[in-house]
């Protein structure tokens, strides 16, 4: 089944696997990456419908190629959002659920091969008016009953041209008739004109002749033009049917696309009755041509489609009861996993969104664990990624943390090297081994605890010690945290006989810390392309930490390069202020549209819809 998953990411589409089964590849963040595809001449076929807009899967390396791009669905952060807010969503098992599903299992029926007459047909097509009222059918079910509705319009405009046909034809051979008549009455008249003889006669008979002939030519142009009409509704007949076929064919693939499984069988049943073809054939070429025949081993044809979407079902039914099954005996990792393939493949599926809330926050609990690891991992913060081994390692037993706990380890002992280095170097007076050492293994391990007992013993000279304190009052005074971070070294080990200056140091290290955090978050953002998730970034760590140089020459840089996205939220914040809620919703909203995972525009939005309509 991971071959069908290059038929199932949209966009709307969506790369469901958390970072919770085993984390770690590296020591480092994972390398998410968004690759532009070599330049590639235009292509001069014609186009055909959904000709070239599958993506395709690499199972191999999860990286998936569409519209010459290439993305990791593993580390793509729209997709770990929309599944954690699947994890997060209740369960979907209210009376209006129920009753929607069993609406859709009674038109799967009415209209299977087994069970379809024409009677059942149009009781189901009543009933996808039914689930269309229904929030949870988004649409697709009024979107499938115009497409019938449009085949049948193509039947009875067939039908009618058919019998405007058959009118001309007949029209055609009246005047075909009235041409051989008129020959024949030409014929005899030529046979008169030989064996009478008189000069009078002839010219009568001659008269006679042109006249036939005159009226001959008439309804042999008679006879051309309808049989041009002919041609031309014969053309038009053929091409509306093949309209007909291509459009409802291009709405069963959007909903293969959709992963809207469930509409998938209903339509190909559908289409199978309207147009009475069996194995019709999909009017596809390219890549999705390619994608049946060739990775599939299966021509493009509805019962293709049919068993891609059955196959794709069952998948779903057998991941979640594996999801169930692994998690209740505490193996989260490999339950982790099987659940976010059951969510990719099959998001809308009611086993998907009838598993209760308590058993999807499992996932969620260590899911989030797993991507705090590789945060605490990514900024060597090796204490705290100690402890989340643990928890995890408590937490699923098939937890496999043996590259995560290697490298806290190495860097554990890396660190203890270098202090030790820097204590015999303190011995023998050598200062500058002192500080290169303390600085190296504060590069390996910032959070050591072992360094400021160290720095207490090492910076025992008081003068460096009231230099360093009066230094770091100075900038502390200044708000100017970033050059203490920078000399960082040299105040921890001042600092380490004062508490209370030690605990302002530590405050200034976690700052600094988490600006770093929101700048490599930002860059990392603004690498994959999203310029305005970028803003967002340092714009919430600016508000925190107004007077870092840093932040604010990205917030410029980024403001500049998101500058609608920026101004349409700087209007609506100017709004709200002034009081004026109703336009301020309106740019709030306008600024979700153009970037729909904005955090201050769903704020924004929230705060003023509470005032506009109170909670009760």
């Amino acid at each position: 089944m991971k071959r069908l998953v290059c038929c199932l990411i949209v966009l709307n589409a969506t790369g469901l696997f958390a970072q919770g089964g085993n984390p770690l590849a590296s020591e480092g963040a994972p390398n998410t990456t968004i690759i532009q595809a070599p330049h590639k001449a235009p292509n001069t076929e014609p186009s055909v419908p959904l000709g070239e807009e599958i993506p395709m899967y690499d199972p191999g390396s999860e990286v998936v190629s569409w519209g010459g791009k290439h993305w990791n669905i593993s580390n793509q952060r729209i997709f770990q959002a929309r599944f954690e807010k699947y994890l997060n969503a209740p369960e979907q098992t209210s009376e209006d659920q129920l009753q929607y599903q069993k609406i859709i299992h009674d038109i799967t029926d009415l209209v299977s091969p087994q069970n379809c007459t024409q009677q059942t047909f149009n009781q189901g097509f009543v009933l996808l008016f039914r689930a269309a009222a229904h929030d949870a059918d988004g649409g697709i079910c009024n979107a499938l009953a115009s497409a019938v509705t449009t085949a049948w319009q193509a039947q009875r405009n067939q039908n009618q041209i058919a019998l405007t046909a058959e009118e001309l034809k007949k029209a055609m051979q009246t005047e075909q008739s009235k041409a051989i008549m008129y020959n024949a009455a030409m014929d005899n008249e030529s046979t008169k004109t030989t064996t009478g003889g008189g000069k009078r006669g002839g010219s009568t008979s001659t008269s006679v002749v042109n006249a036939h002939e005159m009226r001959q030519s008439v309804a042999l142009k008679e006879v051309a033009q309808f049989q041009a009409q002919i041609v031309a509704l014969t053309a038009k007949r053929e091409v509306s049917a093949l309209q007909a076929r291509v459009q409802f064919q291009a709405l069963m693939l959007q909903f293969f696309l959709q992963r809207r499984f469930q509409h998938v069988v209903i339509a190909c049943n559908m289409y199978r009755q309207l147009f009475n073809e069996g194995d019709s054939a999909i009017k596809v070429e390219g890549q999705t041509k390619e994608f049946f025949t060739k990775d599939l081993g299966m021509p493009p044809t509805v019962s293709t489609l049919m068993s891609l979407a059955t196959e794709a079902m069952r998948d779903v039914r057998e991941g979640v009861q594996a999801y169930l099954y692994l998690s209740d005996r505490n193996e989260m990792d490999s339950a982790t996993k099987r659940l976010s393939e059951s969510f990719l493949i099959g998001e809308y599926m009611p086993e998907i969104r009838m598993l209760s809330r308590d058993k999807k926050r499992l996932a969620l609990t260590y899911s989030q664990k797993g991507n705090r690891l590789v945060s605490a991992l990514s900024v060597k913060d090796y204490g705290q990624a100690e402890q989340l081994l643990k928890d995890m390692e408590i937490m699923a037993k098939d937890f496999d943390a043996t590259k995560p706990r290697a490298a806290v380890e190495t860097a554990k002992t890396i660190s203890a090297m270098h202090l030790a280095k820097a204590r015999n170097a303190a011995i023998s007076g050598n200062n500058q081994v002192v500080e290169d050492e303390l600085k190296q293994a504060t590069a390996v391990w910032p959070r050591n605890p072992a360094l400021a007992e160290m720095s207490g013993t090492i910076f025992n000279q008081s003068d460096l010690q009231q230099v360093a304190i009066a230094d770091f009052d100075k900038l502390l005074s200044q708000g100017n945290l970033r050059e203490i971070f920078n000399d960082k070294l040299r105040y921890i080990a001042a600092m380490a006989t004062f508490p209370e200056r030690h605990e302002k140091l530590k405050k200034v290290l976690e700052n600094m810390q988490a600006i770093e955090t929101a700048v490599a978050r930002a860059q990392e953002f603004a690498r994959r392309g999203d310029l305005a998730g970028a803003w967002e970034a340092v714009e919430r760590a600016a508000q925190d930490f107004p007077d870092d140089v840093k932040l604010n020459q990205l917030r410029g840089n980024y403001s500049s390069e998101a500058a609608g996205f920026v101004e349409s939220l700087r209007t609506a914040q100017r709004l709200e202020t002034q009081s004026q809620t109703g336009s301020g919703l309106a740019w709030y909203l306008k600024a979700q549209r153009q970037y729909p995972l904005s955090d201050y525009a769903k704020e924004g939005i929230d705060r003023l819809a509470k005032k506009i309509i109170p909670p009760s």
